[in-house]
């Protein structure tokens, strides 16, 4: 609804507010000066300064807002204390508003009555307001493939131009220049920070959305591992889950925990290692990893296998030597000699 317009009287007694359409009576001169100056823009939180001229043979003067006076000549009218009177004179009259704001923009008038006839100046005030996001989506937790939607709303006088981007990890294909960004089917490469972006011609307003993506255990295919009798060796389990995996050892269907038998097992993160210090022929054997969290588990397989290593005998007789059972000597047969052997086999086919 328009607020009703208004004509300035400056009578001999004061100064009236007349709503426009109805008659007004005045003695003397029935004609008045009206004069529209440009619209003065002014930031939210600054001072605004309204001055119009006086001239010679003035009266009365005042400054008024719409349907109230601010200053009448010198007296204050005006309960606000952002507004003060900044100069009178015969060729200046100045006020200020500190610290505007939005309820403050419309229509000024300053109407001066002379001895000839009155005349008013008006100016209309424009508050431009910073942008500020007033609701904006809180930090989302979702299982993957679950469709998300992420919402920013902002005020600001321009009305400000909202953008969503994926922040970290940068994404330039995921972003959107309205309010809402819809993501379906997320997945885990889509969790990370998201920006919104709300700006106008006056400053910009940032906040980010935290978007983590919950996703069942995989692990890594298991590697496995040769050693001697007495040796130290580490099985390695690496496995990848939001929330983090549990994981756990199995030596065929029994669990194996920390300290039992002299193995460790040591987790750090996403990953687990298992220590032994002292390998027996005992600890030979099939090794499963099962990485588990509320969405499921998987699991890997690592054999631990036995490496004989050669005796000082076999050494010393080299690649060449066969081992004669019965009488514990053996026998060195050249290469030369061992060609012989293998063509007067085939030769005796024939």
């Amino acid at each position: 609804m328009k607020n009703p317009m208004f004509c300035v009287v400056l009578t001999g007694i004061g100064i009236a507010l007349i709503q426009q359409g109805l008659p007004v009576r005045s003695q003397g001169e029935s004609q008045s000066d009206n004069k529209q100056m440009d619209n003065v823009t002014v930031r939210q939180g600054e001072t605004v300064f309204l001055s119009c001229l006086q001239g010679e043979f003035v009266t009365r003067t005042a400054w008024l807002n719409r349907s109230s006076i601010l200053y009448a000549g010198e007296d204050k009218w005006s309960v606000d204390p952002r507004v003060s009177l900044v100069v009178l004179n015969q060729d200046e009259f100045a006020i200020k508003i500190e610290d505007v704001d939005l309820t403050d923009e419309g229509q000024y008038i300053c109407a001066v009555q002379t001895r000839s006839r009155p005349r008013t100046t008006s100016v209309h005030v424009i508050v431009q307001v910073p942008p500020k996001i007033v609701n904006l989506s809180k930090d989302l937790v979702v299982n993957e493939g679950s469709n998300v939607t992420l919402m920013c709303l902002a005020n600001g006088k321009p009305e400000p131009v909202i953008m969503w981007r994926m922040l970290s990890p940068s994404d330039n294909s995921l972003s959107s220049d309205t309010e809402v960004l819809d993501i379906p089917f997320i997945t885990r490469q889509r969790a990370g920070t998201y920006e919104c972006t709300a700006a106008n011609d006056i400053a910009v307003d940032v906040q980010t959305v935290e978007l983590t993506v919950n996703y069942p255990p995989s692990v890594s295919e298991g590697r496995d591992v040769g050693l001697t009798l007495g040796q130290r060796g580490v099985l390695l389990c690496e496995a990848d889950a939001v929330p983090m995996a549990d994981i756990e050892w199995y030596r065929d269907d029994r669990r194996i925990f920390n300290g039992l038998d002299g193995i460790e097992i040591e987790d750090a993160g996403a990953n687990s290692k298992l220590t032994f210090f002292n390998v027996s022929e005992t600890d030979y054997g099939n090794y499963t990893c099962i990485a588990i969290n509320k969405l499921g588990s998987a699991n890997t397989s690592i054999v631990l296998f036995e490496i004989i290593e050669p005796t000082s005998s076999t050494l010393l007789q080299g690649p060449g030597a066969v081992q004669d059972g019965n009488s514990g000597t053996s026998t060195v047969f050249t290469p030369t000699c061992l060609l012989f052997i293998i063509l007067l086999q085939l030769l005796l086919k024939f």
